[in-house]
């Protein structure tokens, strides 16, 4: 069970013991991302995320840094998110204090040494190329685009490179002073661990942290009249694609019974369009449907790499399904196999500490609050199949479609495209 603290300061502290567990891991969450950045510094998260690995006083390079949890072969990375950044840290047991000690050194005194900075300018736009040469990645970044347009829901986490090379060492501590602080923060520590020591460890490493309030994030709008495309031209030996609706935030009771839509329609290798797209018409290796909700916006979308003249036939078998929820009920049996897959899943990634870490940090960063995973398979469970259905007529409208594509197409497809968006 998890226990929550809050240190003098406003930091929150989450214990997870896990009876039995080889590993512990400590994961930071900030409440800060690319949402809550301006158009000027858009990247400066993720760049700021580069740079904490970068050396302090007490481990003052790159080398020294990595070394320390390589040396005990402990696991280690940091991510970006449109409203998360994180830090973590994975290792045995009998390590600790090796790894509090690591991350909270890495947290607060990192140096940001203008030096570095610019150094580490040229391996971000490498980064930023890198996606680019991944059509299967930069196609759910062009749908967000699609969807939010400019506004910081539609900007790329990794920026663009007049930003990249724009930075400097003032603008970085400017945004970590601003943007990192004990109110927006959580410490998670989960694993075979004594929560009451780890309350008392986290005052010696994290009580400095100051208590600031931290700048909020614009409101992501959200303005459609008609199905809308966005194709990327690209020459690409598959052609991949996004179709997806937008639908609800993370604090809808409705997400329920979406994410067992998900599920139903391509969630797994039984799933309705695995079986009408790859199975019985072999247009692609990949298909899978899946849902994205922030604390201000979210989406359903079926993501999918097909042979290149397929594009067309492809969207419509996705558009046929999507059709098929909105006007038949789902059988009682569909319904329980998404169930009983969506509880053994769970189940599953769960015997992990860092999947544990992750489930209790991220909902008490971006919910305020937190659940077990048994409280939320409860709501899972309360789903029914009208649920099912009423959700689907409410979603699969056709002014709420959105197509974006990556691939050898033709801008003259594109009208072609629009016209097939129809429910």
């Amino acid at each position: 069970m998890a226990k929550k603290t809050t240190l003098k300061n406003g930091l929150r502290v989450v214990a997870v013991p896990m009876k039995n567990a080889k590993s512990v891991t400590v994961l930071i969450l900030v409440g800060t991302g690319s949402k809550y950045e301006t158009k000027d510094i858009n990247g400066i998260s993720h760049f700021l995320e580069h740079m904490f690995f970068k050396g302090t006083k007490k481990r003052p390079n790159t080398l020294k840094i990595s070394e320390t949890l390589d040396m005990i072969g402990g696991q280690y990375n940091a991510f970006t998110s449109k409203e998360v950044t994180g830090f973590w840290a994975k290792v045995d047991r009998r390590h600790t204090d090796v790894a509090l000690d690591w991350i909270a050194d890495m947290f607060l005194n990192s140096k940001f040494e203008a030096e570095e900075i610019e150094k580490e300018k040229g391996v971000v736009i490498e980064e930023a190329n890198m996606y680019l040469d991944m059509p299967q990645s930069f196609v759910s970044e062009l749908f967000e685009e699609l969807l939010y347009k400019d506004q910081p829901a539609g900007w790329r986490i990794v920026g663009e490179k007049e930003n990249i090379l724009s930075y400097t060492r003032e603008k970085m501590i400017e945004y970590y002073k601003t943007h990192y602080s004990a109110k927006n923060t959580v410490v998670c520590v989960a694993g075979d661990i004594n929560a009451k020591q780890i309350e008392k460890k986290m005052n010696s490493y994290f009580g400095k942290i100051e208590h600031s309030d931290a700048p909020g994030k614009v409101t992501t709008m959200e303005v459609q009249s008609r199905p809308e495309v966005l194709v990327h031209h690209k020459k690409t030996d598959q052609t991949h694609f996004c179709l997806g609706v937008r639908a609800f935030d993370m604090f809808d009771k409705r997400r329920y019974a979406l994410n067992l839509m998900a599920i139903i329609l391509g969630g797994n290798m039984s799933s309705r369009l695995f079986i009408s797209v790859r199975e019985r018409n072999s247009l692609a290796y990949y298909v899978h449907t899946s849902v994205d909700a922030t604390t201000d916006a979210g989406y359903l979308v079926t993501q999918a790499g097909i042979k290149n003249e397929s594009l067309q036939k492809a969207v419509t078998l996705i558009l046929k399904e999507y059709k098929d929820l909105k006007d038949k009920k789902i059988a009682p049996r569909e319904l329980k196999k998404a169930k009983d897959y969506l509880r053994g899943t769970m189940s599953l990634s769960l015997d992990a500490t860092d999947a544990q870490a992750s489930f209790y940090a991220t909902q008490e960063v971006m919910e305020g609050t937190m659940v077990t995973p048994e409280e939320k398979l409860k709501l899972i469970d309360k789903v029914t199949v009208s649920d099912i259905k009423k959700v689907a007529e409410e979603i699969f409208s056709s002014q709420k479609l959105n197509l974006s594509v990556i691939g050898p197409i033709e801008e003259k497809e594109k009208a072609e495209l629009e016209k097939l968006l129809v429910l």
